[in-house]
């Protein structure tokens, strides 16, 4: 059964990794131009590499060598280095995220891109964030010291916190954030709770009357009108 549903999470997922839904802006297509040539790149600079339903990040750490953090079960059931070391596949980040278990890793550039561009340093002129860098080599060390198993929450403690406390001292997400506005958007929608309540409807309609089908049907729209 744990195959079955990491096998569906996975070919989920493959769709993260094109990015149709998010044309890059004039300054990212000149970042992206750079991502073959890691000699472009500081010590200490923030990647990013932008996926269709997320970006991930990482901290350059010079010789062609970036920390990032990743999802990964592997080093729970394993303690080889060598496989762990390996890129992780799709199912292992996957599992991984379920897991709540993580790593900052070190891998080379073109890995942590996984044939994306990467772009470079661009929260520094972010407006939202409005923090300035600390010092590059501060920034690399962070990151250095932080290597190995890593606390991990999808929403709450993810690649990007990581990037932000090593390069900004603070821990944040703008993913995250963003992610809260729109399910703001979506409860304070009114229209969510009639769309829930037909759905609900069918359910019980094509699956018979049941609590697993009765109460969510009731449960769910009124939630969704009270908090709107």
């Amino acid at each position: 059964m744990l195959d079955s549903l990491a096998l569906l999470l996975e070919k989920t997922f493959l769709l993260a990794h094109f990015n149709f839904f998010s044309p890059a802006s004039p300054k990212q297509e000149r970042c992206a131009k750079r991502r073959e040539d890691s000699t472009y790149y500081q010590r200490g600079d923030l990647l990013e590499v932008p996926r269709t339903l997320f970006t991930h990040f990482g901290i350059y750490l010079g010789d062609n060598k970036v920390a990032h953090l990743m999802p990964d079960i592997l080093p729970a059931l394993k303690t080889n280095k060598s496989q762990i070391q390996k890129v992780v596949t799709n199912k292992r980040l996957l599992l991984g995220v379920l897991y709540k278990y993580a790593l900052v890793r070190v891998d080379t550039v073109e890995d942590f891109a996984y044939g994306s561009p990467v772009l470079l340093n661009t929260m520094d002129t972010n407006v939202t964030l409005r923090r300035q860098p600390l010092a590059a080599e501060e920034v690399a060390r962070r990151a250095e010291k932080l290597i190995g198993h890593f606390p991990y929450s999808l929403l709450w403690n993810n690649c990007e916190h990581f990037v932000t406390y090593c390069r900004y001292g603070t821990a944040v997400s703008l993913q995250t954030e963003q992610f809260c506005e729109s399910l703001k958007s979506v409860i304070r929608d009114q229209r969510s709770v009639l769309l829930t309540t037909i759905i609900g409807m069918l359910s019980m309609f094509f699956l018979g009357i049941a609590p697993s089908t009765a109460l969510p049907t009731f449960i769910i729209p009124f939630i969704l009108w009270m908090a709107g």
